[in-house]
């Protein structure tokens, strides 16, 4: 029995006519009439009595097209769910930041597209704040995170490493120190700070504060900013230096130069996260390509 079978039947009692109900399923009135008489025959029980003109429902019949429909109608609705999953797979919202995913991203998105051509992935560029916050609340798929240095911070997420983002002094060609290649931890607290706005960027601030602990004075941070945009014209205008992670070279080119700094600072860990819980297809692949572009890169 297929459900075809049941479409037919249905539409035969509904009408009470075959020849009608044949025009109506678009097939010949002697094809309809053998389709519902192998259903009769697959279940063993007459559905429909046959006169010149009509048919009616048996008593079995009647209770058949209650179930006929159920099951159909079960059937619709097993479509429908189905559709707005596939749908939902259609459109995957990912949260980055732009400076550390400057390298990656364009990797990831490649390859993905090539996979998913028919998925189309919506970029917040937000903080990464905002991304932990934005997967917590259901707004983000998938997103690109530094790890916090909470671990509270990534409760009923998952979270996987990409990479490792180096510290860096960034500093304006036309700075001092653009002729060298490293500066020390002193050296670098000595120099006037422009970073990011303390209210929104509050990873940033303690990563600044990690990285100093061991330096007096601290750096003194003299303009802030409200991202990455605004940071970059200061520091090539030499309003002051700044910390960096080693990829914000791929968003500034030529306009400002990246200094090592020692002794070495601990890497900050770059990676992509989601929900707690099974990824639907869409992300996952997204979350592979992840994985996959990021070795390639390292």
């Amino acid at each position: 029995m297929e459900l075809r079978h049941l479409r037919y039947f249905v539409c035969v009692a509904e009408i009470e006519n075959v020849s009608r109900a044949a025009l109506k399923l678009h097939m010949s009135q002697p094809a309809l009439s053998r389709q519902i008489r192998d259903l009769e025959d697959e279940i063993g029980v007459e559905l429909l009595e046959r006169t010149a003109k009509s048919v009616s429902l048996t008593e079995a019949g009647q209770f058949f097209l209650e179930e006929a429909r159920a099951v159909l109608q079960r059937a619709e609705q097993a479509i429908k769910k189905t559709q707005a999953v596939a749908s939902a797979d259609a459109e995957l919202h990912v949260g980055h930041s732009p400076t550390p995913t400057a390298r990656l991203l364009p990797v990831i998105l490649r390859a993905y597209h090539r996979s998913m051509p028919h998925v189309r992935v919506r970029l917040y560029d937000w903080r990464n704040e905002e991304n932990l916050r934005g997967l917590r609340e259901g707004q983000l798929h998938l997103a690109f995170v530094f790890l916090p240095p909470r671990k509270s911070a990534l409760r009923k997420l998952h979270f996987e490493p990409l990479t490792q983002e180096d510290a860096r002094l960034a500093v304006s060609p036309k700075h001092p120190f653009a002729r060298r290649d490293s500066v020390s931890l002193a050296e670098a607290a000595r120099e006037p700070f422009v970073g990011y706005n303390r209210e929104e960027y509050r990873d940033y601030h303690r990563r600044l504060t990690a990285v100093f602990a061991e330096v007096k004075p601290k750096p003194r941070i003299v303009e802030e900013y409200d991202g990455f945009s605004s940071l970059i014209p200061a520091i090539e205008a030499g309003r002051g230096v700044a910390l960096v992670s080693e990829s914000f070279i791929h968003s500034t080119g030529k306009r400002v130069k990246l200094l090592r700094l020692t002794p070495e600072p601990k890497p900050a860990t770059l990676g992509i996260a989601a929900p707690a819980g099974p990824l639907s297809a869409a992300a996952e692949k997204f979350w592979q390509c992840a994985k996959k572009a990021a070795s390639r890169v390292q």
